[in-house]
């Protein structure tokens, strides 16, 4: 290295920071014990704040633009180092760059729920999370309360931090609200602001930072409430639901129908959805004669017989229902029954006012000739 170079890197010509990152907050300007002499140019972008600082003490501060180093423009510095009459040799002094733009697409949610009570379901739990942006908005609180010496500053140092504080204020602006949860969701603009306000308030004077953008992405219930409205919900979307049984039933009957391989399984299903069937209909005509539908039907003449196959209650009917089904095979000598004031179940063959309709049936016809 020749004599020129030598000295060309003692003294410092240009000072400028040329970012490439997105979250660094401050970058102090690499001078080592290089010298910045009389007359060197200072360039500060858009975005940026340049402040010098002399043997630990804050002295001026240079927005964008561009700046030739005198002792016209370091009033402070001038103060601090004695110049009285102007400075000709070179100085030592650190610069800090400061970045003044908007950090975008930080995040934040609640790392356990908040318990709350809420008007409509009681005590319940409550997560949340969104995301803000972050900017320096005092350049000389932000260096004297958390750079300190530090080479540089990122969003990572102090991303934590900010969220405790978000978090803590969240918890606040709910349980002040007094909102059911169920309403929160047309409530997050509105706590959005407040949100960002009660933040800001905590952060701005103590440490220099604004939070020009903050948002409520989601406030949700623990997984297993929010399934229990779920099903309150589909109950409601179905209204009524003897209709929506019926409904069922007459699907499961075609289903049964179209499957002609399902055995005796597929003919007890049949056999146990034909005496529901059964049953409401003996209910709707029961309503239609003049029952009101929150009183209990009177039991149809001749009492209602309970129908049992393979080890289970199939279904029930009047016993005006009876020759019908036993005509159809629904029922036979075997099928076990049950009625009021009987001891136990008994096959339809043994029941004295069941007996007499096997015997009425006709029996097969002969065989043609």
């Amino acid at each position: 290295m020749g004599f020129l170079d030598k000295l060309r890197g003692e003294l410092v010509d240009i000072v400028e920071w040329l970012d490439h990152t997105r979250d660094t907050l401050v970058w102090r300007f690499p001078r080592y014990h290089n010298q910045i002499k009389n007359g060197a140019q200072l360039i500060v972008r858009p975005g940026q704040v340049a402040v010098f600082v002399h043997r630990g003490e804050l002295a001026d501060v240079f927005e964008p633009g561009h700046y030739e180093l005198r002792t016209d423009n370091l009033p402070i510095l001038s103060t601090l180092q004695g110049w009285k009459h102007g400075f000709d040799s070179p100085f030592k002094s650190e610069v800090y760059f400061v970045n003044t733009r908007q950090v975008t697409d930080l995040k934040w949610g609640t790392p356990n729920p908040i318990m709350l009570r809420d008007p409509e379901f009681g005590p319940i739990r409550l997560r949340a999370f969104g995301t803000y942006s972050l900017k320096a908005s005092d350049p000389r609180i932000l260096l004297k309360e958390l750079v300190g010496t530090d080479a540089s500053f990122d969003t990572d140092e102090i991303h934590e931090f900010i969220r405790s504080v978000i978090n803590t204020a969240f918890a606040d602006v709910i349980g002040e609200s007094k909102i059911a949860a169920l309403d929160l969701a047309a409530k997050y603009q509105e706590f959005s602001e407040t949100l960002r306000q009660k933040s800001v308030e905590r952060i701005d004077d103590e440490f220099g930072f604004d939070i020009p953008q903050l948002y409520i992405v989601n406030i949700s219930l623990p997984e297993a409430v929010e399934k229990a409205l779920d099903t309150r919900t589909s109950m409601g979307v179905i209204g009524d639901m003897g209709r929506f049984q019926q409904y069922q039933m007459g699907q499961a009957m075609t289903a049964a129908a179209e499957n002609p391989a399902g055995g005796g399984a597929a003919e007890g299903m049949g056999l146990g959805m034909g005496f529901a069937m059964a049953g409401r209909m003996m209910d709707g005509s029961n309503m239609a004669g003049g029952q009101t539908p929150g009183g209990m039907p009177p039991p149809p003449p001749g009492g209602v017989w309970h129908i049992a196959a393979n080890g289970a209650v199939q279904g029930q009917c009047a016993m005006a229902q009876i020759p019908a089904m036993i005509a159809q095979g629904q029922i036979t000598p075997d099928t076990m029954v049950w009625s009021a004031g009987m001891g136990s179940w008994l096959a339809a063959g043994q029941v004295p006012q069941l007996a007499s309709f096997f015997n009425a049936a006709p029996p097969p016809p002969p065989p043609a000739k």
